[in-house]
């Protein structure tokens, strides 16, 4: 089953923890953030990883190989000259995929207990192009959902910029998502992705969600964290000690 780990980030908000490593390598409870993402998609039957890598991928690189890639077979998608965000890094990422199975998509950031196998099975039985995992939480950016739970829009929740794939759509018939930074996308997906150079995946998923569905996977009743922040790794230490 393929998978990928989007590990590329700066971790700026993480300073001075990525002062000398990548974000990826930052450690709760003795294990990297890495670590912790390959084991729990590994957990899950993720066999084929792909870890795109920028900021001291070196060091990235060489971890891997110290721990025999953790048991599982990993590709390293190099962007090291040039950051190209989630968008981007996917395309580049295109080749190193197998068997034209789903990809899951996981942030090297996220901490949470959803179960990636119902994710999975949900996208599968539900045969829309791309599932995003998503929950009601504050946040300044959403995406907008219909009675269907498919993708209709996006809004800044601040600046009340706000974009709607389909010129019908009535903004307040939609139901706001906190994206959290999990997604399955279809194999075919890859093939669709005209954007070229740095560019953001929610800029494809809104363009292709006028003519293809894009689901909402809501998780409300899980455990969710972004630790790309500090004030969140006490609160993560706190869950995985628990676990």
């Amino acid at each position: 089953m393929n998978a990928m780990i989007f590990a590329a980030g700066l971790g700026t908000r993480l300073r001075p923890l990525t002062d000398d490593k990548p974000k990826a390598l930052v450690e709760l409870n003795g294990q990297t953030l890495l670590q912790i993402t390959i084991q729990k998609l590994q957990k899950a039957g993720f066999n084929h990883i792909v870890v795109n890598v920028h900021h001291f991928s070196q060091l990235v690189i060489d971890y891997l190989n110290a721990n025999n890639n953790f048991g599982v077979d990993v590709l390293i998608s190099d962007e090291s000259d040039f950051l190209l965000d989630t968008g981007g890094g996917l395309k580049k990422a295109s080749p190193l995929f197998i068997d034209k199975e789903p990809i899951l998509i996981h942030n090297v950031d996220i901490i949470s207990s959803i179960n990636l196998t119902d994710l999975y099975q949900t996208h599968c039985k539900k045969q829309v192009l791309a599932t995003l995992a998503v929950r009601n939480r504050p946040t300044s950016r959403v995406l907008l959902f219909d009675e269907n739970n498919l993708l209709r829009g996006w809004k800044n929740i601040i600046t009340g910029a706000l974009k709607l794939p389909l010129a019908t759509t009535v903004p307040d018939s939609l139901h706001p998502y906190a994206f959290s930074g999990i997604q399955i996308v279809n194999h075919e997906l890859l093939q669709m992705i005209s954007e070229t150079g740095k560019f953001s995946m929610i800029d494809v998923y809104l363009r292709l969600s006028a003519n293809h569905p894009i689901m909402a996977y809501q998780h409300d009743a899980d455990y969710w964290n972004d630790v790309g922040k500090h004030e969140q790794l006490d609160a993560a230490v706190a869950y995985l000690s628990r676990k």
